[in-house]
This record gives C-alpha cells, sequence and structure tokens, in this order.
C-alpha cells in the first residue's frame, strides 16, 4: 500500500485479512445481529485466519462459536481466550489478570495511553512518508496508486488532516475530563501539560497550511522540493516532541488518577465524557485511529467502549470496523 515503506509496527489494518483464502479453516459464528459482544467477537475475528460464517440469531443471548466439533458461548473473554488457543497468531487477550486491563488502573489511564500509541503510530508513518516524498523530490511515486506527485500531496494532506483532528480532540478530552479529576486532588498538577499543548498544537496547524502550500505548487520547481525537506524536518521534530510529552504524562500525571480513587460508576462516567469529548475520533475516524493500534491493544480499547451506558452509540460505533470490513484494510493511504 502507498509507497510500500517497510513498516515493522502491525496495525490493525496490517493484520486484519483483506481477502479470504480459501484453504482457511471455518469458523461459524451465532449472535444476535446488532449486539455489541457479538460486533466485538467478529471484530476479534477479523484478526484470526480463519473464514467466518456469521449466522445472525436473536435467539443467542451471549454469542457462540462453532469450530469442527466444538461449539463454544459465554462472556467476550471466553469467546476470545478460545479464538487465541485454536489460533495462536495473534494473541488478543493479554495475560494478566482481568483481561485486557488490570482491575486497579482507571479505565480512562488506558483510554489515554492507547490513543497515544495510536497516535504516534500514524505520527510515525507520516514522518517516513514525508522523507520518502522529499528524497523523491517531487517526482512520480513508485506506486501508480498514489497518482501524479500534486494527487500524492492531496493524500498526504488528507491523512494529515485526520491524525490532526484526533491530536486536538484528544488534547480537548485531556483538559475537560482527566486534568480536571487531578486539579481537584492537587491544583496545578498539569500546568506543565497544558503548556505543552500550547506549544505543539500550534506547530500542528502550522504544517497543515506547509501542506497546502506545497500542494498549490509545480513539484519541479525548486521551491517544492525545498517544501518537501522543511515538512519532513518540521514533522520529525513535532514526532519527538509528542514523544517526550506523552511519556512524561505517562510517567508523571497518568499514574496519579489511580490515587484519585474513583468509583466504577465514575470510571464509566468518566470514560463516557472522553468519547463525547472526542466525538470525531469515535465516529468518522475510528477506523482510522483502530488503524494506528496493534491487535491486543485495538480489542481492548474495543472492550471499554463497550462499557459504554449509551448502547445505541457504541453499536453505530463498532458497526463502522465490522460491517465495513472488507475495506477496512484498505483504508490505508500513506507508506506501509
Amino acid at each position: 500500500m502507498g509507497n510500500c515503506l517497510d513498516n515493522s509496527m502491525k496495525s490493525t489494518a496490517e493484520i486484519a485479512p483483506a481477502d479470504v483464502i480459501k484453504t482457511q479453516p471455518t469458523v461459524k459464528l451465532y449472535g444476535a445481529p446488532f449486539g455489541i459482544e457479538t460486533y466485538c467477537v467478529r471484530f476479534a475475528l477479523l484478526y484470526k485466519p480463519v473464514t467466518l460464517i456469521f449466522v445472525p440469531s436473536d435467539r443467542h443471548e451471549t454469542p457462540a462459536i462453532e469450530y469442527k466439533s466444538q461449539t463454544v458461548s459465554g462472556s467476550l473473554e471466553t469467546l476470545v481466550q478460545f479464538l487465541d488457543a485454536k489460533f495462536p497468531e495473534p494473541q488478543l487477550l493479554k495475560g494478566s489478570v482481568g483481561g485486557w486491563h488490570g482491575e486497579t488502573t482507571p479505565l480512562v489511564v488506558w483510554v489515554a495511553t492507547l490513543q497515544h500509541r495510536s497516535m504516534l503510530w500514524h505520527l510515525d508513518r507520516m514522518v517516513r512518508w514525508a522523507e520518502d516524498l522529499s528524497s523523491r523530490g517531487g517526482k512520480m511515486p513508485g506506486d501508480p496508486a498514489m497518482g501524479s506527485p500534486r494527487m500524492e500531496i492531496r493524500k498526504f494532506a488528507k491523512r494529515y488532516s485526520q491524525l490532526l483532528e484526533l491530536f486536538l480532540e484528544h488534547a480537548q478530552m485531556e483538559e475537560r475530563v482527566l486534568f480536571p479529576i487531578l486539579e481537584k486532588a492537587d491544583r496545578g498538577l498539569c500546568k506543565g501539560a497544558n503548556e505543552e499543548h500550547a506549544r505543539d498544537l500550534p506547530v500542528m496547524n502550522g504544517i497543515k497550511e506547509d501542506i497546502k502550500s506545497i500542494g498549490v505548487l509545480e513539484s519541479g520547481n525548486p521551491v517544492f522540493q525545498e517544501g518537501l525537506s522543511n515538512l519532513s524536518t518540521r514533522l520529525k521534530t513535532l514526532q519527538e516532541h509528542s514523544k517526550q510529552h506523552f511519556e512524561e504524562e505517562e510517567r508523571r500525571l497518568l499514574p496519579l488518577l489511580e490515587a484519585a480513587e474513583l468509583t466504577k460508576l465514575q470510571q464509566v462516567s468518566s470514560l463516557e465524557q472522553c468519547l463525547s469529548t472526542m466525538d470525531g475520533t469515535h465516529s468518522r475516524l475510528f477506523r482510522f485511529f483502530m488503524e494506528g493500534l496493534v491487535p491486543q491493544d485495538a480489542m481492548q480499547y474495543m472492550d471499554m467502549v463497550a462499557k459504554c451506558s449509551d448502547k445505541d452509540r457504541v453499536c453505530r460505533l463498532f458497526r463502522l470496523v465490522v460491517e465495513k470490513e472488507n475495506s477496512f484494510g484498505s483504508t490505508l493511504g500513506g507508506p506501509h
């Protein structure tokens, strides 16, 4: 895909099979057609080397998997354990007690951490794509699917705009939901993190404007080539700052949320506030966001979102990555 650049980090889209291989074993799944757990199991099966036959059935209160002579039903964790046992690669359930996430760590800590991982994965891809553009100096790409140099810049701009929206919504989520929880316990704790946001977000908006400026230039223009070189440098700087910022938050701030001693009800309420604040990420950009997560992290995120009380909203969200599964792996537009 894209410029065919090597990528050692496996994303949802890379692992999810795009084409069904006839020699794959067949797994039957029975479950409510619009059930949240059914969607989660269907999502899990995207990672496994199997041919899925989904049999919608309102009679099944919980999903059931049939494989060869075995039929297993029960909780989502039970079904994923069964899939991991039968099809070990990739493993979807982490080995720690408590499933994907432990019992003591607040859900919002995991939400922020997994969002960091997705953003860094996408940013790393943008950096390598920009490096490739700069090294080619505006010449035709190796992959005809990318089109002309100007067409490729438009694809690059679209992908960067999606990442920028994810960054902006994540920062708003922290400032409106997570930081107030910490500030109640100890005023001034989040001053540094807010200052980091104030520094990096205008830089990201500036990069977007740079991409627009490059897009109107002719590829043979020296200014075009210089613009690509500067774009690559600015993205690398943003990448370094973002890594440092996220590491600082995960080392210094997020662990303090455990000390806030949120009840389970407060955790779910905070989780729902996070999703509401990040409306674009959890609607139009959900597949884009999930592409940046490795299989275990993606399943963990699905499991957390499923805990929200607005089940209709959860179902609509999960349909984005399940019912369009054939296009899920083909939505990548940059280097891979």
